[in-house]
């Protein structure tokens, strides 16, 4: 097990994280940057962590701790959880920094890290062995399950949660053995449990899981939902999947992508609408009160050249406003360079966003139908992914 160092202010404030129970989840990622050409460079291992937020006093979000965890930006940027008890924390590292001559490389991992989020200061309780490269997370509303996308070989993984004790259950695949790699990236569970949307990012596709109990199933039921779909949520009342249609796997191009919008109350759901967002969206957050989502737009920002004709500063976040079964664009704000993860506040009235390259969390307050900056938080790291117990 990975040696805890935290740095905690929980020590100073004299509180569990439980007790404070509004938390946000930042993996910061140490091993990959990019020069001016848009390639990567690639260091050594062993400064990657985790910040733990109290974001009780929303503009002035607290650093409770910083635990040692390697963790990747590649990948969408729902690689870890808490459950809906915020006891636990369960993150997942999709790739690993090895030599490769006089310089590294990234190869696939198999590792999800368990955090006691109720001891002071938080520790790593746990390591288990998923599939290859663990990318998107979810944990079901009752808080006993979780799945995983495991990018390189094609499977999700159960996880049953019981009290602290987190057990790999099994694994479902979703592709003949030996196929070529289909990039299962994200996985999102409908509110009742019963359910699963789970991206195929190198197929164009997202697929369907049933659930019963820890028993997962896949009856090979996809939906074409657009050109590499990267990221998937589902709203609060289980109506509504959206995905994140990347485009040009994982980088901008230059040209506008989209938000595909599946109705999970048709039989059997299907997409019924595609909404515009921006060139390269990944990061994507659907407010706790089912009103809004939030798509995280590279714009541009990273891993392009500085030379390209889409290349832009910074990121931007694309509101879209969901009425019923309507969803559309109402409004953009511009955030920081390289923008990742993003969660909302549990009254959904504040989005906090991650910016790669700054280093930092800009918060953003909902006015309407528009998002207003109104702070911002440094980070000792670079946030690569980001959640709260609400996706």
């Amino acid at each position: 097990m990975q040696k805890i160092l935290a740095v905690a202010l929980a020590a100073a404030l004299g509180l569990s994280v439980s007790a404070r129970a509004q938390i946000i989840l930042s993996g910061n990622d140490e091993k990959l940057l990019f020069d001016d050409n848009g390639k990567p460079i690639v260091s050594p291992p062993g400064r990657d962590t985790l910040s733990i937020l109290d974001i009780s006093d929303r503009v002035h979000p607290r650093l409770v701790a910083t635990l040692p965890m390697i963790n990747s930006v590649v990948g969408p940027p729902t690689n870890l959880a808490v459950t809906p008890d915020e006891k636990l924390a369960l993150v997942a590292n999709s790739l690993n920094s090895v030599p490769n001559g006089d310089k590294w490389k990234l190869v696939p991992d198999d590792r999800v890290f368990v955090v006691d989020l109720t001891a002071n200061p938080p520790a790593v309780i746990a390591t288990l062995k998923v599939g290859k490269q663990p990318s998107g997370m979810a944990v079901n509303h009752a808080g006993n399950l979780a799945l995983v996308a495991n990018r390189a070989d094609n499977t999700v993984s159960v996880l049953t949660i019981d009290g602290k004790d987190v057990k790999v259950a099994g694994s479902v695949a979703l592709a003949p053995e030996g196929a070529p790699s289909q990039q299962l990236s994200a996985v999102a569970i409908t509110p009742d449990g019963k359910r699963a949307l789970v991206a195929k990012a190198a197929a164009n596709k997202v697929a369907l899981l049933d659930i019963e109990g820890a028993k997962v199933t896949y009856g090979g039921y996809d939906m074409t939902t657009g050109v590499f779909p990267y990221n998937v949520q589902m709203t609060p009342d289980g109506a509504l999947g959206l995905v994140n249609n990347n485009g040009n796997g994982g980088a901008s191009d230059g040209q506008v992508d989209t938000v595909a919008v599946i109705d999970m109350q048709m039989n059997p759901p299907r997409v019924v609408d595609q909404v515009v967002v921006g060139d390269g969206p990944e990061g994507l957050a659907i407010s706790p009160t089912g009103q809004y989502a939030a798509s995280i737009i590279l714009n541009g920002v990273g891993n392009v050249p500085k030379t390209a004709f889409f290349h832009h500063d910074h990121s931007y976040v694309s509101l879209l406003k969901i009425d019923g079964k309507q969803v559309r664009k109402v409004s953009q704000t511009d955030v920081g360079a390289l923008a990742e993860g993003a969660a909302f506040s549990p009254d959904g009235e504040y989005l906090y966003v991650g910016n790669y390259l700054d280093s930092d969390i800009d918060i953003l307050h909902r006015e309407g139908d528009k998002l207003v900056r109104v702070g911002s938080l440094k980070l000792n790291g670079h946030p690569a992914s980001m959640r709260g117990n609400t996706p």
